[in-house]
């Protein structure tokens, strides 16, 4: 292990080794870029060094000859700490070499010094996806142009890994776009047995809820009719809203429920309260639907 004070220069440097594609010099002004956006599609592993650094210069071979391997299932991101100390500094590098593996944006694990070869691959293989793991984005990517394909792949998934969430969710998503709403509930049951759901899986229990409560409704068609026959019934109202939600007419749906919470907070108004929360958890982080009509219940409320 080296400290990061300066010694003498080596004319040994980790760039005297064959370019690879798989290997890149990051500074602080492409860390951002290089590291933490291109994390989110192929892991990276961040290798802080020095030309000064004689460890660093016995590490820098194995870890290239490494990424020419693994033929770009990671990428290697040189950063030279005299050139760019902001980075080590958010680091909090205090010796090098230092390596640390960074996964869809976030810090995973690393290590300091040199290591033999046989530790760094057993590391690797800690940092780099599973078969299951690549599966599982494999079957995501097939979702919509072969569910059959995406389906028999998440199934995959979980016999490598029977506590893999993303198979489960991705296979109750494939489910509910079919219109089989009885397996994707059923799934969902079952991840929720664990105590929490993941965001993507409290979007699919929600839109089941809303397509559920809307099923004895007839569609949106049918229930206006009905509305407009009796236009003072807030069961027939909340009804409308539950059809409009079903059918994606989310501000519509909105706008009806919080009419009945307004009207009726203790009776139909709360069925309508928790539609509108289901609508919630359905739009996209921030949308501004959401946002204005959080506003307005808990004025309401």
């Amino acid at each position: 292990m080296s400290e990061t004070s300066p010694a003498p220069a080596s004319s040994s440097t980790p760039a005297s080794a064959p370019a690879s594609p798989h290997v890149i010099d990051v500074t602080t002004a492409t860390f951002e870029g290089e590291v933490l956006e291109r994390s989110m599609v192929v892991p990276v592993v961040i290798d802080f060094w020095a030309e000064w650094c004689g460890p660093c210069l016995a590490l820098t071979p194995v870890l290239k000859k490494l990424a020419r391997e693994y033929q770009g299932k990671f990428i290697l991101a040189k950063v030279d700490i005299d050139a760019n100390p902001e980075v080590a500094q958010s680091f909090g590098v205090r010796s090098i070499p230092a390596v640390y593996g960074v996964r869809d944006g976030q810090v995973l694990d690393g290590f300091v010094g040199v290591q033999p070869e046989k530790v760094i691959r057993e590391w690797l293989g800690r940092l780099l996806p599973s078969e299951a793991e690549n599966l599982a984005v494999e079957a995501a990517g097939l979702e919509e142009v072969d569910p059959v394909a995406a389906a028999e792949k998440y199934e995959k998934v979980l016999t490598l890994d029977p506590e893999s969430s993303e198979a489960a969710i991705g296979l109750a998503r494939i489910d509910l776009a079919a219109g089989r709403m009885d397996e994707a509930a059923g799934r969902i049951a079952t991840l929720e047995r664990r105590g929490y759901l993941e965001p993507e899986a409290e979007r699919l229990k929600a839109e089941l809820a809303l397509r559920g409560q809307a099923k004895s409704t007839g569609g949106v068609e049918a229930a206006r009719a009905a509305l407009a026959e009796k236009p003072d019934d807030l069961e027939l109202k909340f009804a409308l809203a539950e059809a409009l939600a079903a059918a994606g007419q989310y501000e519509d749906a909105l706008a009806l429920c919080l009419e009945l919470v307004e009207r009726d907070r203790r009776g139909v108004g709360e069925r309508a309260r928790q539609t509108m929360i289901s609508i919630f958890q359905l739009l996209p982080t921030g949308d501004p639907r959401t946002i204005e009509y959080q506003r307005q219940l808990s004025l309401v409320l």
